[in-house]
Parts: structure tokens; sequence; C-alpha cells
């Protein structure tokens, strides 16, 4: 029998993988690595971690051998095709009550699946969502675990162990059954294209109604981050903005306005739609990153479309402090609209999600961590069953204090024909979400009208459906 001597191994060698591998590899676990280029194996346990208790394999029978029981196995290998390639290996070798453990960027349907397919053959699976970039892998990410409650409690050590701390809690604890990982953690990345989104817009109002300077960007955000919008991508803008190219003019200005994306905003939007949840910042959010990669028609549209006349520049520390607002009333809504999706989700496929708890893992380590996170803790601590974010006390009251400030900031981008579609489409959400009386009733007797889809009456009971005949042949109204 082999030596069965590793705590966890480890399969794919890319930035967080190998940073994952550091991290356990200093918390005093033995980690065992493979990857399906020999090379990048090789170059990995001879330089990064060289002198490490870090130990390569050349062939995965030979991994699964030098693992402890029950045998823990974590992907780090792109999603798609890629895992399902590489458990179908794994199944092969590994024994029931064994342990896979998914921490890429899978579609939380995959892992659904896989957890379906894995279970019944006796194989414990975790699909876990891990976020924080490079860094946060190599010294403590947010880690969203979800999957088998037994393979968690076989888990738990070792992920609290790495995962970041705030105030001595770790960030990482079980989010629920089968996707309910990599679901908050899709979720978590839709937030994060919304936020991204939103401090692209706060910039371009910057320079373009105020013609402010990158240092004079730059010291703004570095301003902010000492105060309620404190956070890591606040932060790393401020920074961003500070860097200078090789002839000393700012760097952001010689980057091309082409934004990427690798499809996790686009699931989000796509499960809100099942869902049927208004994530209408998100939502554009996806759509602005899209927009930004029609270049070329944008450079010749911008030859022949015509905007607004420019209007005088509003008093500058006047604009930056609504701005300020603006941000942070569009960064709840935004906060608001991804638990609404959580919410929904755990409904449809029976999760026990801990919003509370969700929150915490989020305050450190994860792209998205900033100071008012402690604040969505303790409004669902304080309250388990609250339908919305926005209805908890101290949201209500910061939304109705940063709402003027918020409507200026908008009223000034549109009259000056610079896009704000994140900023705008929270507002919207707000406005439409505290109206309790919509103009839907004439889009239903629309869709009655053309397609007899029916429709309910305020002055019946809810469940009653009736259909009118809008051309007055016979027939009137009728209850369906």
């Amino acid at each position: 029998m082999a030596d069965e001597h590793l705590d966890i191994g480890l399969i794919g060698l890319a930035v967080m993988g190998r940073n994952l591998v550091l991290n356990l590899n200093d918390h005093g676990y033995r980690v065992g690595v493979y990857n399906r280029t020999t090379e990048k194996m090789t170059s990995f346990t001879t330089g990064e971690a060289r002198g490490t208790q870090v130990e390569g394999f050349e062939a995965l029978p030979e991994l699964v051998a030098a693992l402890k029981r029950p045998r823990k196995v974590m992907l780090m290998v792109e999603a798609g095709g890629g895992v399902d390639a590489v458990i179908g290996q794994l199944t092969a070798l590994l024994e029931p009550g064994d342990i896979i453990i998914d921490g890429g960027n899978s579609n939380f349907e995959d892992t659904r699946r896989r957890d379906a397919e894995l279970t019944p053959k006796g194989f414990h699976f975790v699909g876990t969502g891990i976020s924080g970039g490079e860094e946060g892998a190599r010294h403590g990410p947010s880690i969203m675990p979800g999957g088998s409650p037994q393979a968690w409690e076989q888990v738990k050590e070792i992920f609290q162990t790495i995962a970041a701390h705030v105030h001595g809690e770790p960030c990482c604890d079980y989010v629920g059954e089968d996707g309910a990982g990599h679901f908050v953690k899709m979720v978590h990345n839709g937030i994060e294209y919304g936020d991204m989104q939103l401090i692209g817009e706060a910039y371009g109002l910057m320079r373009e109604v105020l013609g402010l300077s990158a240092d004079e960007m730059s010291a703004v955000f570095k301003n902010w981050n000492t105060g309620r919008l404190d956070s890591y991508l606040i932060e790393i803008t401020g920074t961003i903005l500070s860097v200078k190219d090789e002839d000393g003019s700012p760097l952001v200005e010689k980057i091309l306005d082409v934004a990427g994306q690798k499809g996790t905003g686009r699931w989000t939007v796509m499960a809100a739609l099942s869902e049927g949840i208004p994530l209408t910042l998100i939502a554009e959010a996806v759509f602005a990153r899209s927009l930004s990669a029609l270049k070329d028609e944008r450079v010749a549209a911008s030859q022949r479309l015509v905007g607004p006349e420019v209007a005088d520049a509003p008093e500058r520390e006047a604009f930056v402090r609504d701005l300020e607002a603006a941000l942070y009333a569009a960064k709840l809504t935004s906060y608001a609209q991804g638990y609404m999706l959580m919410r929904a989700a755990a409904k449809t496929y029976g999760w026990r999600l801990n919003y509370g708890g969700v929150a915490q893992m989020w305050r450190g380590g994860c792209i998205i961590r900033s100071v008012f996170l402690d604040k969505i803790r303790d409004a669902y601590d304080a309250d388990e069953a609250l339908p919305n974010l926005l209805l908890a006390p101290y949201f209500q009251g910061e939304m109705a204090h940063a709402q003027a400030a918020w409507r200026r900031v908008v009223a000034a981008a549109v009259t000056r024909g610079v896009p704000v579609p994140a900023f705008s489409a929270a507002l919207a959400f707000y406005d439409g979400y505290r109206s309790a009386q919509s103009p839907a009733n004439l889009l239903q007797a629309q869709r009655d009208f053309f397609g007899a889809h029916t429709y309910e009456r305020t002055d019946r009971a809810r469940g009653t459906f009736f259909h009118h005949s809008w051309l007055g042949d016979a027939g009137g109204t009728s209850e369906g």
C-alpha cells in the first residue's frame, strides 16, 4: 500500500491553483499537485514551491495513492468540459466516501448535475466559489462552499484556515446543497460587474462633466476609500488613476475602452431572468461591456449622431459630494438586487441560505469586499426573513438621505449626454420598487386585448382572472 501522507491534492496549476497550494502549505497542510502539462508542475515544484512540503506527481494514480482517506482532491481547471474530463478520470481512481472539490468558476447548473451524478456512486462533491484573485488565493480568499454536507465537515478546517479572516472570523462557511456555493459566487461576480460599472460611470462623470485630471480623480477615490465607500474596488481605482506610463502621462488614458468578460455576469442575468427577478443594474453592467466592444461602430457614430449642447460644469466640490452619495446608494441597490436573486433561487432549489453569513464571507478576501457588508450582516441577523435589503431600517435611512444627490447626478448626466446606465437603472429600480401603483395595469389590458391573456381586478380577490371583449362585440367581461 502506498504511503498515504498528503492532506489534499490539487489539480490545475494556473495562477489561482499555484497560489492556493502555497497558501495551504503556509498553514501546514501537505499538498500533492498534478497538472495535465507535466512541465508546468515541474516548473512550480522546482520554482515557487521549492523548499516547501508540496509534492508534484506526473500521473493522477500516483497522486491519489498518496492522499489520506477520505481522499480530498481539489480541481482548479477551466470550467466546463475540462472539469467533467478530470472528474471522469478521478472516479476511476477514487473510492466511495472520497471528496471531489471544484474550486473553479463553474456554472451552478453544472455543479448541480455533477452532484446528482456523483452522489449515487458514493462520492462526495463540493462546488466552491473562490474570490480574491491572485492575492486572495495566496494570502486568504473568500471561500463559498456548497454541496455535500458530509464533505463540508471533512474540509471545513482546511477551508476556514486558509480563508481570509475579519475580526477573527473566517470568510468561509457552508452555503448550501449541490450548486448553492457556485450560485452565491456567481451572484458575487454579478455584483462585481455592477460595482465596476458604477465606478466607471463615476470616473466618466468626473472626466466629462468636471474635466478632472487622472491625478485629481485619484485623490477623490482615495478620499472616498476612507469613508463609507471603503472597499477593494475603490482602493484599486485610486491607485490605477495615479499610475503613469513611461512618458509620464496617466497609463489609464492609454488603455483601449473595450471591456472583456468571462461569462459569470451573463450567467447572473440569465438566472435572474429565469427566476423573474429585476436584476436591472447588473444587466446594464453586462450590456455596457457589450456596448464597449462595439468600438469601431461607436467611433463612427460619434461623427454622425448629435448630442446635447455642452452645459456649464456644476460646482466641483458639491458635485463630487453628490457623486459619492449616488455611488453609495446605487451600490446598495446592486446588493439588494443580488440578495433578491439569492432568495428566489433558494426557494427554487430548496437551499437554506444564511444571508447574513454570505455577507460575512464577502467581508474579506474577495473582490467586492467593503466596509458596509457588516451592515448587511446586521440587517439579516436582525430579521432573517427580510424580503429586501432596502427595507432594513439602516438602508431605508441611507437611501432617503442619498436620493436627492443621486437624482441630481443622474439629471446632470442626462442633460450633458454622459451615459450612466447603471446609476440610472438603479434609481429606476428604487423608484419602481417603492411605487404602490405601476402602469402595468395598462400593459395587462393590452395583453388581454390582443392575446386574451386575462387580468385580475382591484375590486376582486387575487387569483380570480377576467377577460374583456375590448372591441365591444358580444361577450363583454367574463370570469376565467
